[in-house]
């Protein structure tokens, strides 16, 4: 398919393309599918063996580089070179996509994708992370649990062809953007833990003395009392009701854990109960009720919230307890003793619980916890002041929770502008795509020569070679750094060669040999026909 198309952020093939652009598919343009299978003996225990867990969602961030002798993996792996575009086609839609920096192995769930001197491989990259293509994945992926993509399917994947030289001008572009983008991503996911840090700080200082300091200046007021969260508490706290949960509507709704985990009352996270609560059961809220969560993972038993929602429209689960403050403590305040680091440390050390079970917390926990009280009026001054504080933080969470969701869209809507070819201009003089498209299919197509033997396979030279060859050069020298050098010893070779052939003679380290050689494959100076190389079309 040829026809001109635009890409939409939503997934979407329009009918807007450039004139000098075409629509194909991946299979046409690339090897996609073409792989080449290494069993665990075979792979050097110095190789990089690659699995799906050491690549970041979205991001493509590599978050761990394991050798064989690390690893053991005992499994088959696919062979992949410096340069190959690498496709996690297992569950697809966690966006996982690298483009590989030095040859290794990886598990068969990764496709290594060789893009070939017609295609710029970061460009490639990028239009594997379009939501075009991500939307295309998720609707042909098969498998419920683990959906992964079929080769077939992979192969007729929509791909957007740009004019060779736009491509890397595209490329270019989307690196420095889309850098920007996840370092302003970076930044604001590290927001939360300061506001949890900020909002620990308010809650010590109001439980410790320091946030009224300066109020007890000027007055005489009693000393902080110790006591203990108990003395505080009109009667003991009180387990909830889980009975089984329906879909249908009913006339009780019950909270769910997910209501206070976050300290905080949130009236969404409730369902429905087919039971009759009497009127006048425990169950039903009140404001002002503070739920505490007895059951929890350890970073959340004894998370409390105040319930400030509508009297008797809500009941609570068997993992919360409530709790109601006597006429010794302001109700905010008992919330903030109770939700004070020092009194979360204390429900954490006195948890119960295996391995195997989620920690929990009794009652005698919850009344036995240690806590300082000062008189009330201080107890009222507190409470207002932490008030205001504690509102700042929030607006300052609304406020990130929506720079977040934007910079959310940012990255598909860059892409969506990429290719659109709205991103940077067209060039009249490029080569078409339609030509570009042309040459590959007819490449493609050729006849194999095989009247001579197969060429070594493509990749990492062997160790030998390695430690015999002279390597009197560097990427760095002169005639090598951006120079055709490597073409220049293929067309003294006077016939195509292997990259193991151009290798001996190159008298370039390994790692510098295949920067050159991916370098001069993307400016064309070598042709890249999979099985061997030969000089390019671009003058030398």
């Amino acid at each position: 398919m040829t026809e001109a198309a635009s890409v939409g952020a939503d997934g979407t093939l329009g009918t807007d393309l450039p004139p000098s652009w075409a629509v194909t598919t991946l299979g046409t343009v690339t090897d996609y599918g073409k792989t080449v299978k290494v069993e665990p003996a075979e792979i050097p225990a110095d190789a990089w063996v690659l699995e799906l867990e050491d690549i970041e969602k979205d991001s493509s961030r590599i978050l761990q580089r394991l050798t064989q002798s690390q690893r053991q993996s005992l499994s088959t792996k696919n062979r992949f070179d410096v340069g190959d575009v690498l496709y996690g086609k297992l569950r697809p839609y966690l966006n996982k996509v690298v483009i590989a920096d030095t040859p290794g192995f990886c598990t068969t769930e990764i496709v290594p994708v060789h893009a070939g001197p017609a295609l710029e491989r970061r460009y490639l990259f990028h239009w594997l992370k379009h939501p075009a293509f991500l939307k295309y994945v998720e609707a042909t992926s098969h498998g419920m649990n683990m959906p992964r993509l079929g080769t077939d399917a992979g192969r007729a994947a929509p791909m957007v062809l740009a004019p060779r030289p736009e491509q890397t001008r595209i490329a270019d572009q989307l690196d420095t953007l889309l850098a920007r983008i996840q370092a302003c991503q970076d930044r604001l996911e590290a927001i939360p833990a300061l506001l949890k840090r900020f909002r620990q700080a308010v809650l010590g200082a109001a439980t410790s003395g320091s946030l009224t300091a300066d109020w007890r200046k000027d007055r005489e007021t009693p000393a902080w009392v110790p006591t203990s969260i108990g003395d505080l508490l009109d009667g003991k706290p009180r387990n909830g009701y889980s009975p089984k949960s329906v879909e249908y509507e009913t006339s009780v709704r019950s909270l769910t854990l997910s209501a206070t985990t976050s300290g905080r009352f949130l009236s969404q996270h409730t369902k429905f109960i087919p039971e009759s609560i009497p009127a006048d059961s425990h169950l039903w809220l009140e404001p002002g009720d503070i739920l505490i969560q007895r059951a929890n993972t350890l970073e959340y038993v004894g998370v409390s919230a105040i319930f400030d929602g509508p009297p008797q429209s809500f009941i609570y689960p068997d993992l919360m307890m409530k709790c109601r403050p006597n006429n010794r403590v302001d109700g905010r305040f008992l919330y903030f003793l109770l939700s004070a680091e020092s009194t979360r440390r204390y429900f954490r050390d006195h948890a119960t619980g295996t391995a195997g079970n989620m920690p929990k917390i009794n009652q005698q926990t919850v009344m036995s916890a240690p806590v300082n009280l000062p008189p009330m009026d201080e107890q009222v001054e507190i409470v207002r002041r932490a008030n205001r504080l504690l509102h700042a933080l929030s607006q300052l969470e609304q406020r990130h929770t929506a720079a977040a969701a934007f910079t959310r869209r940012l990255t598909p809507l860059t892409l969506a502008k990429a290719f659109r070819g709205e991103l940077v201009p067209q060039d009249p003089s490029d080569e078409p795509a339609s030509e570009l498209l042309a040459r590959i299919v007819a490449q493609r197509d050729a006849p194999t020569d095989t009247t001579s033997a197969p060429p070594p396979r493509r990749g990492r030279p062997p160790r030998a070679l390695k430690e015999t060859a002279t390597m009197t050069k560097s990427r760095q020298d002169d005639d090598v750094m951006g120079q055709p050098y490597l073409a220049g010893h293929l067309r003294r070779f006077g016939s195509p060669a292997s990259a193991e052939a151009l290798f001996k003679v190159a008298e370039l380290p390994v790692a510098d040999f295949y920067k050159q050689l991916a370098w001069e494959v993307d400016q064309g100076h070598v042709k890249d026909n999979q099985t061997s190389l030969e000089p390019g079309h671009a003058a030398g």
